[in-house]
């Protein structure tokens, strides 16, 4: 996959005092044409990061929140096409400009719709189309901004051994915008772009406003729990004979408002959510297993990869969400959680441990040693765990 620079137009974005975080100000370098990139120090830095940029892979809901790659949608009214979009013009403009001042001009009006978003640093901002003649007609939009980089140092003469270096820059944490998506080689999505960026920042989903992300897999996941749980309570008081109503209903008599039960229906309702909105949540013990195993069906379902991860006390569990109720069991003992999780094989890694030479004991000894270590500590007999 060997792209091919037409124009390339590169600006540097400075700060304007002596505050970082205070108001900055850009200035164009040079914009460059094809031939005259080939003869640039610029082929040598980025010509690796086209191809790198184009094989990073992403997904349209994504594993997490916060991934640093992600599919961008243009967004536009119902009945329109993508034209009627603001941030699709202005790419379009850029991939069909006639010549490098075109592209210049151009690049200088995204340059300044970049410089109203939040939270702008200082670095190189670069602007290049590349086509792969091998493949398309029509060349890719890439945007590229680079931090400067604090501390940098050169080896300089026997004298003075190193010298600080200005404005240093380089390739490895390169935020980036391509346009358009391509999913596979030989497969193009228009409507789509892919964008990559340090997780703890939004420079370019702020830049880019006409542009919609999908929801992460966990965010689809939590939205279909919620609506299990809000179909579990609905059902729950309706078959109580107490009518289920959300927060604000003005329909809902002030008499039925008052009464014990709807008071109750609202206070659990209110621990849903309390519960729901939680970093860290422990086990509520409202469902059984029956009726965790088909919500959790459901969600497979439509989720077939997504993981599962707990703790109990410290120890770490991993794994996939269809395994619950298959190789992952999780029950009481007088008192006490316990975890049971079951397979064909164990596999060690790094570090030699005796417990790699254990001849395992029958599950019922196992589970008389836990409950006999349990009832020791609950009558003081041992140390408590805790």
């Amino acid at each position: 996959m060997k792209f091919a620079v037409q124009y390339l137009s590169f600006f540097v974005i400075q700060n304007e005092g002596s505050d970082p975080d205070g108001p900055k100000k850009y200035k164009h370098y040079q914009t460059l044409s094809h031939e005259e990139y080939q003869d640039s120090e610029l082929k040598a830095f980025l010509d690796g990061e086209f191809k790198r940029i184009a094989k990073r892979k992403a997904e349209v809901n994504a594993a997490s929140e916060n991934v640093p790659t992600k599919i961008g949608r243009f967004v536009v009214e119902p009945g329109h096409d993508l034209t009627s979009n603001p941030n699709y013009n202005l790419f379009q403009r850029l991939r069909t400009a006639a010549d490098k001042n075109e592209f210049h001009y151009c690049s200088d009006d995204v340059l300044r719709l970049y410089m109203d978003t939040n939270s702008v640093r200082g670095g190189a901002f670069v602007l290049a189309t590349a086509k792969l003649n091998e493949l398309y007609d029509d060349p890719f939009l890439f945007l590229f901004k680079c931090d400067f980089e604090s501390k940098i140092a050169r080896v300089s003469d026997e004298r003075s051994l190193i010298s600080q270096v200005e404005m240093a820059i380089n390739a490895k944490n390169i935020k980036s915008i391509q346009y358009p998506h391509m999913p596979e080689e030989g497969m193009l999505e228009e409507w789509e772009l892919k964008i990559h960026q340090a997780s703890h920042a939004r420079y370019f989903e702020d830049f880019l406003k006409y542009v919609s992300y999908e929801k992460s897999k966990p965010e689809i996941v939590a939205d279909q729990v919620m609506g299990m749980v809000q179909q579990y309570i609905e059902t729950k008081w309706q078959a109580a004979d107490i009518p289920y109503y959300e927060s604000g209903d003005e329909s809902v008599e002030p008499a039925a408002a008052d009464t014990e039960e709807a008071a109750a229906l609202r206070q659990e309702k209110q621990q849903f959510d309390i519960w729901a909105a939680g970093e860290k949540r422990e086990l509520q013990q409202k469902w059984s297993h029956e009726h965790v195993m088909e919500a959790t069906k459901q969600i497979v379902e439509l989720q077939p990869d997504l993981e599962l991860k707990f703790k109990l006390d410290d120890i770490l569990i991993k794994g996939h969400m269809d395994d619950y109720g298959n190789n992952i069991h999780i029950a009481s003992m007088n008192g006490r959680y316990v975890v049971v999780i079951e397979g064909d094989s164990f596999q060690f890694e790094k570090g030699v441990s005796p417990i790699e030479l254990l001849h395992p004991e029958e599950m019922q000894e196992v589970l008389q040693r836990v409950g006999n270590g349990v009832r020791r500590r609950g009558s003081g007999e041992a140390p408590s765990l805790d």
